[in-house]
């Protein structure tokens, strides 16, 4: 597995991922051409060091996964660094092969080597198998997320 930066060029597989999935389909809108919205998010979030929108390729250089750890500077914990990774996706084909726990393995060490106070994570309450994987890697339920959608 290789793990590298998303390019521009990524931009459409990546969105064709996120929005393969049951929720995501709700949300993402994958049409050919692809909505500019996404190329102009993706333009911000590549300008920003503290961003790292990611994609997993597998030994046929094909994008299997993708990612976005973010770095957030905080005042507490003396003035530490967060890490929170979101949008985790593998690609439907390629779902139980042991991707998900390669893509935090690597989050981890990342996070690790930025200096982060810890690693977190949202995610959907209609996602149990989901949750149940990131507790089997070790996170804990210890706080109670909120939304406010506009």
């Amino acid at each position: 597995m290789v793990f590298r930066k998303a390019t521009v060029k990524d931009v459409s597989k990546i969105v064709e991922i996120i929005a393969d999935d049951k929720l995501g389909v709700k949300r993402e809108h994958f049409t050919n051409p692809l909505a500019e919205s996404y190329f102009e998010a993706f333009k911000v979030i590549d300008a920003d060091k503290n961003q790292e929108l990611m994609v997993v390729e597998d030994e046929n250089s094909e994008i299997v996964a993708t990612f976005q750890l973010s770095f957030i500077q905080y005042l507490n914990y003396c003035g530490g660094l967060r890490a929170q990774i979101e949008v985790v996706q593998v690609r439907k084909d390629k779902r139980g092969l042991g991707i998900g726990k390669q893509i935090f393995k690597w989050a981890i060490a990342r996070s690790k080597e930025k200096k982060a106070f810890l690693l977190q994570l949202t995610s959907d309450k209609k996602r149990p198998k989901a949750i149940k994987f990131y507790e089997s890697l070790g996170f804990k339920a210890s706080h109670e997320g909120m939304k406010l959608h506009f």
